[in-house]
């Protein structure tokens, strides 16, 4: 019963507008994942948060989201992805709404980390649905892309919209403005998309997703601890050597079992590998990139929240061009090049914020890297999603979906510990050493942002290397060679 693409039924008729309900969610789980960056020292002042609770408002997101998505996306298929999903956006109203009624920095944290949750059940429920609703390759293209391409939007409008609801209104505002949509494409969801699961599937595997989620906490607490203790120190070792050692379990369970998370097959086909791949480079960067520069706006040229998110709003355009090329070309030169290409040209971007200084002007400092970072954005994200969701059985979408979803949150939360874990530590050896705070601080920030941009360089011929096939969907949907769904 894992159809191929010639037996299956006519396509939906509601189809485009059912897309328009469950990208809603997709455009708010992505804003919620940049838009607290802008925030942050609102956040910090108002309810007194210390630099390590700080980082764990976005953590907390980003580890439970990465940590669940897979056992999300599984149990998609197994009780059905419609009623996971409804039930993600119904979780990440409610606790949005607490978010942004948040008076204490547990009862943030605690709410962010139930947004993650929240996402954890709704993004691959979400993506296999669309995935199975396009039946037609060329459709599904088209799909794809402007689901990643919200994907982008919604991560460049987190901290444009998080500027200026933070100016204009309070840092509450930036979790209000996500409870309507996702009540929205509750609704639109029950009535235009219809149910759809495995049929027969088997058991899903509670101690799995506990270990994985745990070992990201522990080993997130232990990077993060690194910034202020020493590395040789029990504080920072013991939450790194248990995260480490409950991941390593959890990677063995996954070898064992008749039912794990994460089946063998799908990291056999290496064109699905390049899409893991880019996914994994471009969100260990990107992640690093969004929280420092908005923390060098804010914390070294002073912009205020009003300027610090209207900022972003080239990025915001930019990407668009990128997208459309991206999608355009994708029959001509196909997703390994544009894959690439995009990579490499957002660390471009990146590499240029390191040569940021104390007086850097926006036309002439951040500009020419944010433009970069956009355009290449726009440029990886269609042939990302074709590539990683490339020949997954309609039984198995939504782990298709969760694994790519995971990776990208498990991959936010490491690159904005160990790059930004990386360079502060660095800031701090340089004022240990006497040199000034502000040169300190500029020359940590530096070493990220090199970081993150030779992550990206290296990502570009990585994914380059791996892939032994180039998806070019409009040549190849004509009726025989399209792209199967198979088992």
């Amino acid at each position: 019963m894992a159809g191929d693409t010639e037996a299956a039924p006519a396509p939906n008729p509601l189809r485009w507008k059912a897309l328009i309900g469950l990208a809603l969610v997709q455009f708010i789980i992505f804003l919620d994942a940049t838009n607290v960056n802008v925030a942050l020292p609102s956040i910090q002042r108002d309810l007194g948060l210390s630099q390590s609770e700080l980082t764990w408002v976005v953590n907390a997101y980003l580890i439970a989201a990465g940590g669940l998505l897979l056992l999300g996306g599984r149990l998609g298929d197994l009780i059905g992805r419609r009623r996971v999903f409804t039930a993600g956006a119904a979780l990440l109203a409610v606790s949005s709404l607490t978010a942004a009624l948040s008076t204490s920095s547990a009862m943030l944290i605690g709410s962010r980390f139930a947004q993650g949750v929240g996402e954890a059940l709704a993004a691959p429920a979400a993506l296999s649905m669309v995935a199975l609703l396009f039946t037609d390759e060329r459709e599904r293209t088209k799909a794809l892309g402007i689901w990643g391409g919200l994907a982008g939007l919604g991560a460049a409008s987190g901290v444009l919209l998080s500027g200026v609801l933070t100016d204009l209104a309070s840092w509450h505002w930036i979790f209000y403005i996500g409870v309507p949509p996702c009540v929205i494409s509750l609704v639109m969801t029950l009535r235009l998309v219809p149910e759809s699961k495995e049929i027969g599937g088997g058991r899903t595997s509670w101690l799995s997703a506990v270990l994985l989620t745990g070992g990201m906490i522990a080993t997130v607490h232990g990077l993060l601890s690194g910034i202020t203790h020493p590395w040789s120190g029990l504080t920072v070792l013991g939450p790194l050597v248990g995260g480490v050692a409950a991941v390593a379990v959890f990677a063995l369970l996954q070898l064992r079992s008749a039912t794990p998370l994460i089946p063998l097959q799908f990291f056999t086909s290496r064109t699905r590998l390049t899409g893991y791949a880019g996914q994994v480079f471009m969100a260990v960067s990107t992640s690093a990139m969004f929280f420092l520069v908005v923390l060098y706006m804010q914390q070294t040229v002073h912009y205020s929240p009003l300027e610090s998110g209207l900022a972003w709003l080239p990025y915001t355009v930019l990407f668009i061009p990128g997208l459309v090329i991206s999608t355009r070309l994708m029959s001509v030169v196909g997703s390994r090049i544009l894959l690439s290409v995009g990579l490499f040209v957002i660390g471009v971007g990146i590499l240029l914020f390191s040569l940021l200084g104390k007086d850097g002007g926006f036309v002439t400092g951040l500009l020419p890297g944010m433009a970069l970072a956009a355009f290449g954005s726009g440029l990886a994200a269609p042939a990302l999603q074709l590539s990683a969701l490339d020949a997954v059985s309609p039984q198995n979408a939504g782990l298709g979906s969760g694994v790519l979803t995971s990776l990208q949150q498990i991959s936010q939360s490491l690159g904005l510990s160990v790059i930004v874990t990386i360079g502060l530590s660095h800031e701090h050896s340089l004022l240990g050493s006497g040199t000034g705070a502000a040169k300190a601080a500029e020359q940590g920030r530096s070493l990220s942002f090199v970081i993150a941009g030779a992550v990206l360089a290296v990502g570009a011929v990585i994914c380059y290397a791996i892939t032994n096939r180039t998806i070019k969907p409009a040549a190849e949907a004509d009726g025989t060679a399209a792209v199967p769904l198979t088992a």
